[in-house]
């Protein structure tokens, strides 16, 4: 795979220094920028996702008219955290 470049980043050199300070064993700065970077596109990504998936959830209650209370969503989702807990346990 052909690799590419990220601009470079100018920063106070308080955050440079917090940034290495943060640093595992072995890890370097570039490494520490690039898994940032990853993980903000990640959560960008599930964010854009989480999105589209409340919308439609709206969109789909206006065409049928079937909506839930919250207290019928949150007994469902407690449920649901118990069932999992359990099977952790």
């Amino acid at each position: 795979m052909k690799t590419a470049t990220i601009p470079s980043l100018r920063v106070e050199s308080v955050l440079r220094r917090a940034a290495e300070e943060v640093l595992r064993d072995g890890e370097s700065l570039s490494g520490f920028v690039e898994s940032a970077v990853r993980a903000q596109i990640q959560q960008r990504q599930e964010q854009a996702a989480f999105i589209a998936r409340g919308l439609a959830s709206r969109d789909q209650a206006k065409a049928t008219g079937v909506y839930f209370s919250s207290g019928a969503v949150l007994k469902k989702l407690e449920a649901r955290l118990a069932k999992a807990k359990k099977a952790s346990a």
